[in-house]
């Protein structure tokens, strides 16, 4: 109510409760204009599936391309079709009907009466042509639904062998192509790719460990996938010749470690990765809940070889997955990778198992370089890592070796200061690498001798100098891809060096007493090493990051996919 001597203003009555106003003029307009366009959208989709209707009932091709047949249009009677791999085409003849599943590395349409395709299939590509007419009487639709299909989709293609006027350099298949009679579409990959396969074939630039910058494009203005971007898509990135290549070599270096152990009656066995403690000293280990306690992920299967040799299982190796709990970000470290390992009883003197590790590594390395499929996988890596076939060995069966000592003379005679018990950094390291491949012709080499201090508690010390130890480390390259030593056989001796350990550890505790008490029994003297096949693979092939020779890597940082 308004205050006394104020006239109140007039109110407009409300609207009846339910009443609505009537829309505006525009309102009525927009609507009338949506109601038309939509109208004639309509009546353009209707068009378009007449015209493709019509298009498809003219369409004397139609069973020769789409979605691949259904099992049940097949029947067992048939007999089954024989397919071709892209690798035999590099020999085939003119006018051989062939058929091969492979992906589309490119698809592309030339005009309304041709298309051209680029098969793939592992490190291998071939052109395919889709012409208009011949006599299959191809349609120009399977020539535009051809020209369309997504790259990375896999296809079945039925063709005949020709030979191109001229070599077709973009395919590695470059005297023949495929001229299509039909083709099925198998798996449909997405229109829009994280990355492209082609973009992932050139090798990314190489930058510092602790640089952040990565540039988008090369010298010649290409795209350009870093690494970690790589390792989010890894099964695109996988699909590239160079890691097809890589994969592969790794798996010949297992085999050539699985030929060179049953050649020499080694046992194969299968330890545990879970341990009660962290037994190794107790740093870098991964704790784990393992029901109502805890438990740890083994750095090495190296107490479960030793308790095999004390079973007098006088040879054992294994390979297997090793974790190492190691805030490590450097391009040869992981937390994750696969070790190679062997122990062994000694007869006479530890460098048997040395020298037994040496002529290991010098098989593997040769048989690498020696046999045809192994030089060709390494050819396809050079294309992109230049430098992967140039590993060097020295010409005799033996391997170079150092003592620890003379390895701190070299340095220091170069001009590199390096400490006498002092274990190497890995710059010094890296310098000798250098050193060894100029001085002796060799990326292979052995240091003896290491001192005790830098070295585990289980480590037989030098009976005749307590400050060294029977031990030693195998280097690719100046860097480290195997440790190794005589280990303590004698049961008080082994007690002794843990009680004495920094920080010391307790023999009887729960975690070690089962590992302890293999030697109270009794158990033959005896020695081994690791080897990591990462590493081993990444140092042959001079790859800039352990990451490359790693299918699924596992770091700090990553533990996906």
């Amino acid at each position: 109510m308004a205050p006394q001597g104020e006239q109140e203003l007039p109110v407009r009555a409300k609207e009846a409760e339910g009443e609505t106003s009537a829309p505006s003029k525009n309102a009525l307009k927009k609507a009338a204009k949506d109601k038309e366009k939509a109208e004639k959208a309509a009546k353009r989709q209707e068009q378009e599936r007449q015209q493709k209707e019509q298009a498809d009932a003219n369409d004397n091709a139609k069973h020769l391309y789409g979605s691949m047949p259904s099992a049940a249009d097949s029947t067992d009677s048939l007999p089954k079709q024989k397919f071709t791999e892209l690798a035999e085409l590099y020999d085939a003849k003119e006018d051989q009907e062939v058929t091969v599943d492979a992906r589309i590395h490119n698809a592309r349409v030339q005009s309304a009466k041709l298309a051209f395709l680029v098969l793939r299939e592992e490190a291998h590509t071939i052109q395919a042509v889709i012409a208009e007419g011949g006599t299959n009487k191809i349609s120009r639709q399977m020539v535009k639904w051809c020209g369309g299909i997504s790259s990375e989709s896999i296809v079945r293609v039925t063709g005949l062998v020709k030979q191109p006027k001229e070599p077709v350099t973009s395919t590695s298949i470059s005297n023949f192509e495929l001229h299509v009679k039909s083709i099925y579409m198998i798996s449909e990959a997405a229109q829009m790719l994280p990355v492209q396969v082609k973009d992932c074939m050139r090798a990314p630039p190489m930058i510092e460990e602790d640089s952040k910058d990565e540039p988008e494009t090369d010298s010649q203005g290409l795209p350009v996938v870093s690494l970690n971007a790589r390792l989010n898509n890894r099964v695109l990135d996988g699909r590239t010749a160079a890691n097809q290549a890589i994969f592969q070599l790794q798996g010949a270096i297992s085999n050539l470690f699985i030929e060179y152990m049953n050649q020499n009656r080694f046992t194969w066995i299968n330890s545990s990765r879970f341990a009660g403690a962290a037994t190794e000293g107790g740093a870098g280990v991964f704790e784990i809940k393992y029901f109502d306690t805890k438990a740890y992920l083994t750095q090495s299967p190296q107490f479960f070889k030793q308790m095999a040799i004390a079973m007098d299982l006088k040879r054992v190796c294994e390979i297997g997955p090793v974790f190492r709990a190691e805030n490590s970000n450097t391009h040869r470290h992981l937390t994750e990778f696969t070790g190679l390992d062997f122990e062994m009883v000694i007869k006479n003197d530890y460098h048997e198992v040395l020298s037994f590790g040496e002529k290991l590594m010098l098989y593997i390395i040769r048989n690498l370089q020696e046999r045809a499929e192994y030089k060709r996988l390494t050819k396809v890596v050079d294309q992109v890592f230049p430098g992967a076939g140039d590993f060097k060995l020295p010409a005799e069966d033996s391997a170079l070796r150092l003592t620890f000592a003379e390895a701190v003379k070299v340095l220091n005679d170069a001009g590199i200061e390096a400490g006498e018990f002092d274990d190497l950094s890995t710059p010094q390291e890296k310098a000798l690498g250098r050193i060894m491949r100029e001085k002796y012709n060799t990326d292979f080499y052995t240091i003896d001798k290491y001192p005790s201090a830098v070295r585990p508690f289980y480590t037989m010390p030098d009976p005749t100098n307590a400050k060294l130890s029977n031990s030693y480390d195998f280097f690719m390259r100046g860097q480290e891809i195997m440790s190794g030593a005589q280990r303590i056989h004698d049961y008080n001796q082994l007690c002794e060096r843990m009680r004495a350990n920094d920080p010391p550890l307790d023999p009887l505790s729960e975690g070690f007493r089962h590992y302890t008490d293999a030697f109270k029994h009794g158990c033959a003297p005896h020695g081994g090493g690791g080897l990591g096949l990462n590493r081993i693979l990444q140092f042959y092939l001079g790859l800039p990051d352990i990451r490359f020779a790693t299918m699924f890597p596992r770091d700090p940082g990553r533990l996906a996919p």
